[in-house]
């Protein structure tokens, strides 16, 4: 487990970016393995991809998405609904990924 320190998260990129690479990875895989994987590759590379992870202190973690996440997904078809509810699930997976390796779950 990697130590963590909320006061470094600011600069996450710095100091944290490959744990953030394997949480990413992990919700991935953990989607992947659940959803369809179309969809689980349009929400990684349109919108995912330009997300942030934000520390919101308590243990808790807050991603930050693009404007429009609907009209970024391009590379399949998907009502909004479908897509609110699995974007929903998947930043739950980052979440929980998150809290795995820096080792803040409750």
């Amino acid at each position: 487990m990697t130590e963590f320190d909320p006061e470094k998260f600011e600069d996450k990129y710095v100091h944290y970016f490959p744990q953030l690479q394997q949480a990413y990875k992990s919700a991935f895989n953990r989607m992947n393995d659940e959803y369809d994987s179309q969809l689980i590759h349009a929400i990684d590379q349109q919108v995912l991809n330009e997300s942030e992870p934000f520390y919101e202190g308590d243990g808790e973690f807050r991603i930050d998405l693009p404007e429009n996440p609907h009209e970024r997904v391009t590379a399949v078809i998907v009502d909004d609904e479908k897509l609110d509810a699995v974007l929903s699930a998947y930043l739950d997976y980052i979440n929980e990924e998150l809290k795995a390796v820096f080792d803040l779950r409750e």
